[in-house]
Formats: structure tokens, sequence, C-alpha cells
């Protein structure tokens, strides 16, 4: 059988608090019709690579999109692949939690009653280690800032570093080696959505900027 050849990454599709940026770790919501679309349209994309293995995260949005992307019947639960736990910040904003906590960062400073960074920089690479027992390509179905932790870890980068990797809902990545220096590990793709979709959002209105990044410094947690 071929060797581990690498991970696609899938981020769930859009749900309500997706659209509204509340942080949504173990809250079991489903996705929006519009996040139910955006899964359906992975399915030829998906369709055209073979996996050896499908893993999806335990949390309902993430089943319901492994499901209508098509990978359904072959997937097998992965506790490891589960949001970060956002404990007492469950369900609010980052915008929110800062006018009570201005210089909280959740990739270095976690969350109170939750997971903490270093507890889920273990929990990516535990599941780094066996993913690179797996022969052949293997899918991940996940969310997004987890999955974040997941893309830093896999390169060797602190989880700190995870705020760099922006993942939109229903997109897909890539973790995986560089054929000519084994066995280094690579991000051979990141964030991609559909061409639909890419089409949809050059027609939509533009959004409202971000907010300004919160500058972080000091990284003693991986």
């Amino acid at each position: 059988m071929s060797p581990f050849l690498g991970a696609y990454l899938i981020r769930h599709g859009e749900t309500a608090w997706s659209l509204t940026g509340q942080h949504t770790g173990r809250t079991d919501l489903g996705l929006t019709p519009d996040g139910e679309h955006q899964a359906r349209e992975l399915a030829p994309r998906l369709a055209s690579q073979p996996f050896s293995e499908v893993w999806v995260s335990p949390l309902g949005r993430a089943r319901q999109t492994c499901e209508l992307a098509g990978l359904g019947r072959e997937s097998r639960v992965e506790p490891d692949l589960a949001e970060w736990n956002y404990g007492e910040f469950e369900g609010r904003r980052s915008v929110d939690i800062r006018l009570e906590y201005p210089d909280w960062v959740i990739w270095r400073d976690g969350c109170p009653g939750g997971e903490t960074p270093l507890e889920v920089s273990d929990r990516a690479d535990r599941l780094i280690e066996r993913l690179c027992k797996v022969t052949g390509m293997i899918a991940l179905f996940s969310h997004g800032q987890f999955g974040s932790a997941l893309a830093a870890r896999w390169i060797g980068l602190p989880v700190l570093d995870g705020q760099h990797f922006a993942l939109h809902p229903a997109s897909i990545s890539i973790l995986g080696l560089d054929a000519h220096h084994l066995p280094t590990r690579v991000i051979a793709l990141w964030n991609e959505v559909t061409p639909a979709r890419r089409e949809r959002s050059a027609h939509e209105p533009a959004s409202e900027p971000p907010t300004e990044p919160v500058p972080v410094t000091g990284a003693s947690e991986r």
C-alpha cells in the first residue's frame, strides 16, 4: 500500500454563529441552508480524490458537512478533531470579550473553563502522530480554529501562529509532504473554496472591514 500521502482538511459549512462571529466550540449547531449548499458543492471536488480513510469531528456541523459532501459512509468519528473548547467564552464574540478583557488573545490565553493553547497543541500533535501512520490520502472534517492550530503544528509552528491561518466555512486545505525533501511537512493548499462560491463572492457587496488584529507578544505556549 502507498505510504502516507497527506490530509485534506475540510472545515464545516456555514452556521448561524459563524455568520455572527460567536465562538462555537462544543455547542452542537447545525448548518444554515447556505451552509448545506456549501457542503454539497464540495462533493465533486472530493470525489476526484480517493481517500484511504475519512475522519470527522464528533460535532454535528462537521458530520453534516461530511455527509452532504458525499463521504459520510466511509467516515469514522475522531474526537481529537473537535473544535477548541471555549469554556466560559462559548457563544461570545471576540469583540465583546475584549470589552471585559482588553488584552485577551485566544491563541495565547485560551479560555477560562475551556482549553489552553498548550492543551490544543498537545491534541493537534497527538492527532498528527496518528495521521502519519495512515497509508494513502486521508480526509479530515473539522473546524475553523482547531483546523488553523492543526496546520500550524503540522509545519512545526506554535499554536500562537494559527491566528495567521484563516479558514473559510466549507473550505479545503491540504496538509502534505515535500516530495523532494521528505519528510518535510508543507501546506500544499490552503483555504480553497469552490469556483461557484468565488464567483458568487465576486458579485456580493463588500462586507465591513475586519477589526484590527490584536498585537501579540511572547510565544511561550505551543
